[in-house]
């Protein structure tokens, strides 16, 4: 029955990316832990293949449209790229699976990653629900260009280490410091997480073995969602979805803790 509950909510992870150009993540580890059996270590390495791939045809979708910069998609997505292989690659596989032990206590690898990834998400958050009562600092130049790049070695490392696509990441990074229109912040998401996310995959894919039949059909039925969520998003205002996706990264990120170290 979880399995089957599961599936549906791989649909649900699509309709994310296609509305908000992020939140697929956030939806695709705890599903893939809680409802799929999947260990948190090999749940954030199949998080990247879904995402990656799912985000590639939304991001293609929106490209067509004329939706996407790809400039900025360049000089963030090239540094997030390499930082993000190689913390899966390297740094990942060298964390011990038992991270600190005293007295009666114990913290996993596996629950640190978990926590790491909602911590995330609730800092992340609030860029996205605070409201703008004056326009942000903007940068220009080489400053700015310097601000994206680093940015991109940043958010590459922290989702390579959570196994996210990063889109909670990257959505306010456009929206706040690259001052993008937020649908346009969601096509030149879609562009960075599919290539940083599949190349992010490659670097799991010596050090574990992958259940390739499973990943498929989660990624198909996450594929068919993204087309759906493509559709809603044409018909919702632009500051709301901001500010829903903020409130719904808030709620994930409490629920994710709670099951963690409450449970």
């Amino acid at each position: 029955m979880l399995e089957i509950i599961g599936f549906i909510l791989a649909i649900a992870i699509g309709i994310s990316l296609g509305m908000i150009g992020g939140g697929g993540s956030t939806l695709a580890v705890p599903v893939l832990v809680y409802l799929m059996g999947v260990s948190p270590v090999m749940a954030t390495g199949y998080s990247l293949f879904i995402i990656g791939t799912t985000s590639l045809v939304g991001g293609f979708r929106y490209a067509i449209k004329g939706m996407v910069n790809f400039r900025i998609a360049l000089v963030f997505g090239i540094p997030s790229i390499i930082s993000v292989y190689a913390t899966r690659k390297f740094v990942i596989p060298s964390i011990p699976d038992v991270i600190m032990e005293t007295g009666g206590f114990a913290l996993p690898k596996e629950r640190l990653l978990m926590a790491l990834f909602a911590l995330l998400m609730i800092a992340a958050s609030y860029s996205m629900i605070k409201p703008q009562k004056s326009k942000p600092k903007q940068f220009r130049g080489i400053k700015f260009w310097l601000i994206v790049l680093l940015e991109g070695i940043v958010v590459g490392l922290l989702t390579g280490i959570v196994g996210a696509g990063g889109g909670f990441l990257i959505i306010p990074a456009l929206v706040v410091v690259a001052r993008l229109p937020m649908r346009m912040a969601v096509g030149t998401s879609l562009i960075i997480i599919a290539a940083k996310s599949l190349i992010g995959f490659t670097g799991d894919i010596s050090n574990y073995t992958v259940d390739w039949t499973f990943l498929g059909i989660f990624t198909a039925l996450a594929i068919i969602g993204i087309f759906i969520g493509g559709r809603l998003s044409n018909q919702v205002d632009a500051n709301s979805l901001k500010k829903g996706f903020g409130w719904f990264m808030l709620a994930m990120g409490v629920f994710i803790l709670g099951i963690e170290f409450l449970t």
